[in-house]
């Protein structure tokens, strides 16, 4: 089965301009890009109005919510602020209600750092937070040291190891819902249709649908 019908939903948290968390994922988005069938929206969180909890959603915060709740998976991108993840990103998960959005979603975490040891703590957290609502948080996640050192002025990649590693995330997510979904719902289709082809796939290799 191919990639048709797959749509992502891909956000940073950090809203500072030319911020190193919007150009790295941004790799991600020109990656997942190659791949024309897939679709992909990329919330601008800069440009969002969300409420704090406890107050009443917005028309941001509901149309967020439903670009989620609507989505195959999720990429989440983050900065690492004082051994965390950012508020903007606490704030964005606060607002995908209760139960969240998220839960029963793939969900793939990209996060950068000044530091020498990357954001390892940010990721951490996020991803206990993610798994604490019910997201399923894909093994693999990408965390980027030295981040201030990564980009030139024009925002382009210095180290291309590193810039392997960050396009990676969208492969990450891609594979995932291709062999798991995608898969799936092939199956589910044979099975309906009353065709005994799934249970030849299912007595052969795991090939991909």
């Amino acid at each position: 089965m191919a990639r048709n019908g797959i749509h992502l939903v891909a956000a940073a948290g950090s809203v500072r301009p030319g911020n190193f968390t919007s150009k790295a994922l941004a790799l991600v988005v020109d990656e997942i890009r190659k791949h024309p069938e897939v679709g992909l929206e990329v919330i601008d969180l800069a440009k969002a109005r969300l409420p704090f909890p406890g107050q009443a959603p917005t028309e941001d915060a509901k149309l967020i919510q439903k670009q989620i709740s609507e989505a195959t998976g999720v990429i989440l991108a983050t900065p690492e602020y004082h051994g965390s993840f950012s508020s903007v990103m606490k704030l964005l998960i606060e607002n995908l209600g209760f139960p969240s959005v998220l839960a029963g979603k793939p969900v793939a975490l990209l996060g950068v750092a000044a530091g020498q040891i990357g954001a390892v703590k940010a990721l951490e957290h996020l991803r206990s937070v993610c798994s604490h609502i019910g997201a399923i948080v894909l093994p693999g996640t990408v965390s980027v040291a030295g981040v201030q050192q990564l980009f030139d002025e024009q925002g382009r990649v210095l180290d291309p190891t590193t810039e392997k590693r960050i396009r990676s995330v969208a492969d990450l997510i891609l594979d995932y819902i291709h062999d798991n979904i995608c898969r799936r719902a092939a199956l589910e289709e044979y099975a309906r249709s009353g065709s005994t082809e799934w249970m030849s796939r299912l007595a052969g290799p795991l090939e991909r649908f």
